[in-house]
């Protein structure tokens, strides 16, 4: 029977769950259509005139036709848009297209932090002093291309030198190893540090994090991967041992190495909020192999410049090993992450010693967003970017408010098995969001100290503010 077809879809783009639901329609008017040919030729209704049917608005099907034909399609439909894009990916070997002619999509971008930091006090001993800079003044190019290759080179240029940050080659559907990745990145382990800073809710990386128990960036490689329903991942790599990021050269026979493991379990994702509600779990290990035989703990109170308030000095030790565990949990506008390490160091000439540190820390949106939770981002599970209900706007007649997220956090530093003390801090703050990559953070630190550390038992109130936004 000639029906009135329907007008051709807009150009969209062509994700699977799009064209599921397109089929969803399409089969739905084919199944209408011959049961109403069928009702005809029953009837004998051979001489029927031609009849219009248009497809945008069919009538109701029966429910017990309809169950069998949605039962069928659940099946086939991925749990979300995360797992339609997988799905999407997995392809019999008579489904690949050559792309070896595709070459490469480049988009350049670019990140600028200007921060101003002020001692509202400190102990005597502290040699505290106020400041301005640009914490981070960053180029970046990335790209696809192939069918199966990215790539990324970013540069920040806010020091004296410039240094290099990322610049790596993504290999990505490399069968069982799924993503395989070599370059300059960061090391696989610990939530919060492969989380881009763009991304964290703090001015910095709390203390036991960047620069104490986790690897930054450095250069190596390293495979990502991730189950099918998207709740579990895996990564693992190797690396050299803190090859500087201004000469990314080390003209020496021993390079030391890093290996790194790191899994994650979602025992608990909201599939129809798109992860507004999540529990997440993940363990790590970060081994290394010292470069130099000097293994050294020390931080600032969670600002770029300024006095260690502890400080390990050079320990000789051979190695080191370092576990982690994870937690975090999203519940609509509230959000809670933690982390906890334990280090052991393996000294030279003296028994092996015990380090540790950990951190807790929330926040709530007034304007009702929660955190977005990337399920296998680039670094694989970790924080996304936070995305405002509205911009923030003031034009003649109308404005938004943008979004506004309140803040804590505590964390600690034990070096007193190595006999030098113990740092805490408590950290309250807030957020504004302009826009999902312009933002005013707001963090009021408050770190003490106890005697065994460079500057003995001390107190201070700092105040932070910066102005961050990326393109």
């Amino acid at each position: 029977m000639p029906f009135v077809a329907k007008a051709e879809f807009p150009p969209e783009a062509a994700d699977t769950a799009a064209i599921l639901e397109r089929l969803d329609r399409q089969d739905a008017e084919i199944l209408r259509l011959r049961t109403q040919l069928a009702k005809l030729a029953a009837e004998g209704a051979t001489d029927a005139k031609p009849m219009a049917v248009p497809i945008d608005e069919p009538p109701p099907l029966p429910a017990a036709t309809l169950e069998p034909i949605a039962a069928t399609l659940n099946d086939l439909r991925p749990a979300s848009a995360e797992a339609a894009k997988k799905e999407g990916s997995k392809k019999s070997p008579d489904d690949w297209i050559d792309l070896s002619t595709e070459k490469w999509t480049v988009k350049l971008g670019g990140h600028v932090q200007g921060d101003y930091v002020q001692w509202a006090d400190a102990s005597p001993s502290i040699p505290d002093q106020n400041y301005f800079e640009f914490r981070r003044l960053r180029l970046m190019a990335d790209g696809t291309g192939y069918g199966m290759y990215d790539f990324r080179l970013q540069m920040d240029f806010a020091g004296t030198n410039p240094q290099v940050k990322d610049a790596y080659l993504t290999i990505n559907e490399v069968d069982w190893l799924q993503r395989v990745r070599i370059g300059n990145f960061f090391v696989p382990f610990g939530l919060e540090q492969v989380t881009n800073d763009t991304n964290n809710i703090f001015l910095e990386r709390s203390i036991p994090t960047q620069g104490v128990f986790t690897g930054d960036r450095e250069v190596g490689i390293a495979s990502y991967g991730v189950s099918d329903d998207l709740n579990k991942t895996w990564s693992f790599g190797a690396f050299f041992d803190s090859i500087s990021e201004e000469t990314k050269v080390r003209v020496d026979d021993n390079q030391g190495i890093r290996l790194s493991g790191r899994a994650t379990w979602l025992p608990y994702y909201d599939e129809p909020s798109n992860g507004r509600y999540l529990v997440h779990t993940g363990v790590g290990v970060l081994y290394t192999d010292d470069q130099d035989d000097l293994v050294r703990f020390a931080a600032r109170p969670q600002i770029r410049l300024g006095p260690q308030l502890i400080d390990s000095g050079n320990l000789p030790a051979g190695s080191y090993t370092t576990g982690n565990l994870e937690l975090a949990t999203v519940l609509g506008p509230l959000s809670l992450q933690s982390e906890w390490f334990l280090s052991s160091v393996n000294f030279i000439g003296r028994s092996t010693a015990f380090v540790y540190g950990g951190y807790l820390y929330a926040s709530y949106f007034l304007t009702g967003e929660n955190r977005i939770y990337e399920r296998y981002g680039q670094h694989g599970a970790q924080f996304g970017r936070n995305v405002p209900y509205s911009n923030f706007f003031l034009i003649p007649g109308g404005h938004g408010p943008g979004g506004w997220e309140l803040k804590a956090r505590t964390s600690y530093l034990d070096l007193s098995k190595v006999d030098k003390g113990r740092y805490n801090d408590l950290t309250i703050g807030m957020n504004w969001y302009w826009s999902d990559r312009t933002r005013v953070m707001f963090d009021w630190i408050h770190p003490w100290t106890t005697a065994d550390t460079p500057f003995g038992t001390t107190q201070s109130d700092i105040l932070a503010t910066r102005f961050d936004f990326n393109f």
